[in-house]
C-alpha cells in the first residue's frame, strides 16, 4: 500500500523547504520537493542601473552573500570586458573562500552532525560521544566551531568592511588594498583557523588529509584511532550507519570552476563529470535551460536559456508544486557542490569513492571536508602572492547595451548570473543558484531533480513523521532555500 507523507518545514536548513513523499513497503517510492518561498529579486533588478546589482544581490542570502556578489561582479565584468589585476583576483578569492569554508564548517558542526545525537541512535556505541561533541548549542565541538567561525569572519572585517552583504567586490577587482602589516595579521588569522582544523576537526596536518589518495589510505588512517578528531568520528558514524549507500544522486556533476587564477586556470577545474563514462566533459553553459513546467511560473516559451529567461509568477498554475524552476544541462539532471568540484579536479580519493559508492550522503560530506583541507593552504599562498602597492581594482565604464554572464562556485555548488542591459538599465537579470539545480522539480519529461532522485529508496521507520534518513539526505546537499528562488 502506498501512503503519502509531507515532511517540513525542516530545521537546520537555510530557508523554507517541504518534501512530499510517497511511501511503499517502508521506503520512499517517489518524492516531490517544494521551495515554498517566492521573493522576486530578478524582478526587483529590472530597470535598475547595472551597478545596483552589487548592492541588491548580496541581500538574496545572509549566509552566502559573498557568492552572490562575486557572480554579479563577474557578470558585470563580462558585460564591460574588464580584467581584474592579480592582486584583485587573489583578494576576491580569499574573500570568497572565507565564506565558503565557513559554510563548510557550519554545515558539518551545526547542520549535519547534530542529527546523530538523536534518540534513534541511542543504542550505538558512538552515540554518547556524538552527544558530547555535537549536541545542538551545548556540544563541546559545536561551541568550539562557533567560536572558530566567529574569529574566522574577522578576515572579512578587514578585507570587506563587514559580513554579510559586503561591498568591496567590484567587476574590476577589490576596492580594499592590503598593506604589508595587514597581510601579516590576515595570515595569522588564517593560521589560527588552520590550527583549529588540525587540532579539532582532522587531528592531523591539512596537507596530510589533502594528500589521501585512495579509500584504502583513508581507512588505514581512520583505523589508527577511530574517534580521534571529528573527521574520524564522522567516518566511524558513516561506516556504522550505511551513509555510503544512502541518497544516491543522478551521477552527473557540474562545476563552473572555482577560484580563477591570474593568467588563466582555476584551483578547481570546470567541467561535467559523468560516472557512466568515468570521464570529464567540457562545460557548455549555452546548453543550460530552465524548465518551469512544474513551477508556479509562466512557461509558455518552453525551457529557456537564462540569458533569455523569464520569471513571472503564476500561483494558480495547474500541475505546479514549487516556486523553483528545473534547470537542466543538455536536457540532463546534474548535481553540483563540493563533490562536483573534486570530481572535475580529479581528486583521486573522491573519484574512487564516487566510483565505488556513487554520489551519496557519505561522499558529499567527505568532499566538503577535503575541500577545507585543500583551500586553507591556498589562502595562505594567495595572501603571500600579493604585491604591495600594485593595483587591486580597475574601473571601466559599462556599455549602454549588452549581455554579461557571471559563473562562480559557492560552497553549495555552481552559481550563475545573467544580466542584459539596454539604454544603461537592466532589462533582464536571471540567477541559477546551486540549490536551484539540486532541489529542482520534475521537468516537462517528468524527470525528477537531483534530490528527488536521491530520496527514492530511503528507509522510513514506523511512526516517523520526519524520517531520519530523509534528513540525512537533505542535509548532505546543504540546501540554501532562500537562494533557490531568490
Amino acid at each position: 500500500m502506498t501512503t503519502r507523507l509531507l515532511v517540513g518545514p525542516f530545521n537546520r536548513v537555510e530557508g523554507d523547504l517541504e518534501v512530499t513523499l510517497e511511501l511503499k513497503d517502508g521506503r520512499v517510492d517517489s518524492a516531490r520537493v517544494n521551495a515554498p518561498m517566492y521573493r522576486g529579486f530578478e524582478q526587483i533588478l529590472q530597470g535598475k542601473a547595472p551597478q545596483d546589482a552589487l548592492v541588491v544581490v548580496p541581500r538574496i542570502c545572509g549566509i552566502c552573500s559573498v557568492s552572490q556578489s562575486v557572480a554579479a561582479a563577474r557578470a558585470l565584468a563580462d558585460l564591460g570586458g574588464m580584467q581584474m589585476p592579480a592582486n584583485g583576483q587573489h583578494i576576491t578569492n580569499v574573500i570568497l573562500a572565507t565564506e565558503n569554508l565557513a559554510d563548510h564548517l557550519t554545515h558539518f558542526y551545526l547542520f549535519f552532525m547534530p542529527d546523530f545525537t538523536r534518540p534513534v541512535y541511542a543504542a550505538k556505541a558512538w552515540h554518547a560521544e556524538a552527544l558530547r561533541r555535537f549536541a545542538p548549542q551545548t556540544g563541546e565541538q559545536v561551541r568550539a566551531a562557533i567560536s572558530a567561525r566567529q574569529r574566522w569572519f574577522e578576515l572579512l572585517g578587514t578585507l570587506a568592511g563587514k559580513w554579510p552583504h559586503t561591498q568591496s567586490i567590484e567587476p574590476g577587482g577589490s576596492t580594499r588594498p592590503v598593506e604589508a602589516a595587514e597581510r601579516t595579521r590576515l595570515l595569522a588569522r588564517v593560521r589560527e583557523f588552520r590550527s583549529f582544523l588540525e587540532r579539532q576537526l582532522f587531528a592531523a596536518p591539512l596537507e596530510q588529509i589533502a594528500a589521501l589518495r585512495s579509500e584504502a589510505e583513508l581507512q588505514a588512517w581512520h583505523a589508527q584511532d577511530p574517534w580521534r578528531g571529528d573527521f574520524r568520528l564522522f567516518l566511524s558514524v558513516a561506516q556504522d550507519t550505511g551513509l555510503a549507500a544512502l541518497g544516491p544522486g543522478p551521477e552527473r556533476y557540474l562545476s563552473y570552476g572555482a577560484y580563477p587564477q591570474p593568467g588563466g586556470g582555476y584551483l578547481f577545474a570546470p567541467g561535467v563529470w559523468s560516472s557512466a563514462t568515468d570521464a570529464l566533459g567540457p562545460l557548455d553553459a549555452g546548453a543550460i535551460r530552465e524548465d518551469a513546467t512544474h513551477a508556479w511560473l509562466a512557461d509558455a516559451g518552453g525551457p529557456l536559456h537564462p540569458s533569455a529567461g523569464l520569471t513571472r509568477p503564476e500561483p494558480d498554475k495547474a500541475d505546479a508544486y514549487t516556486w523553483n524552476k528545473a534547470p537542466r544541462l543538455g536536457g540532463q539532471v546534474v548535481e553540483t557542490g563540493a563533490i562536483a568540484r573534486q570530481l572535475a579536479s580529479a581528486h583521486p580519493l573522491v573519484r574512487e569513492v564516487v566510483a565505488r559508492h556513487g554520489g551519496t550522503v557519505y561522499t558529499r560530506v567527505l568532499a566538503r571536508l577535503l575541500e577545507l583541507a585543500q583551500v586553507v593552504p591556498m589562502m595562505e599562498r594567495w595572501l603571500q602572492q600579493l604585491v604591495v602597492n600594485d593595483a587591486y581594482c580597475v574601473n571601466t565604464a559599462l556599455p549602454e547595451e549588452g549581455l554579461g554572464v557571471g559563473l562562480s562556485e559557492a560552497a553549495r555548488g555552481s552559481l550563475g548570473h545573467w544580466v542584459q542591459t539596454r539604454r544603461g538599465r537592466i532589462v533582464n537579470y536571471q540567477i541559477v543558484a546551486p540549490t536551484t539545480w539540486n532541489f529542482s522539480p520534475r521537468d516537462a519529461a517528468g524527470t525528477p531533480g537531483a534530490l528527488e532522485q536521491a530520496l527514492v529508496g530511503a528507509p522510513v521507520l514506523d511512526g516517523e513523521t520526519t524520517p531520519i534518513a530523509v534528513q540525512h539526505i537533505v542535509r548532505s546537499f546543504d540546501p540554501c532555500m532562500v537562494c533557490t528562488v531568490h
